[in-house]
């Protein structure tokens, strides 16, 4: 999401996209980039616990962040919506892509 962009507006219109492009329930790859250092990862992961969620980290080349994809089956584009916004409340400097 740009950083001037208004936030409702970026989330309703994914909700269109996911409508439009996937049949509910579906599996859903979230990806995230944290700091490396502290406990930003463990957070993310946390977050997705018990959800059955595959979760794949790969460090940065100079190893300063770390990218955290997250496979997990979601039930509608309104769950997936409130997790991105979940990650984004209780995980601080992380980047949604």
């Amino acid at each position: 999401m740009e950083e001037n962009q208004n936030p409702d507006a970026f989330y309703e219109k994914l909700k269109g996209q996911l409508y439009d492009t996937a049949t509910w329930p579906s599996e859903y790859l979230y990806k995230f980039i944290v700091k490396s250092e502290g406990n930003g990862i463990s957070e993310v992961e946390a977050l997705f616990d018990n959800m059955g969620a595959v979760i794949n980290t790969t460090e940065s080349k100079n190893g300063k962040y770390t990218s955290v994809s997250i496979n997990v089956n979601m039930k509608t584009p309104e769950d997936v919506i409130a997790k991105y916004k979940e990650v984004a409340e209780n995980v601080q400097g992380v980047i949604s892509l």
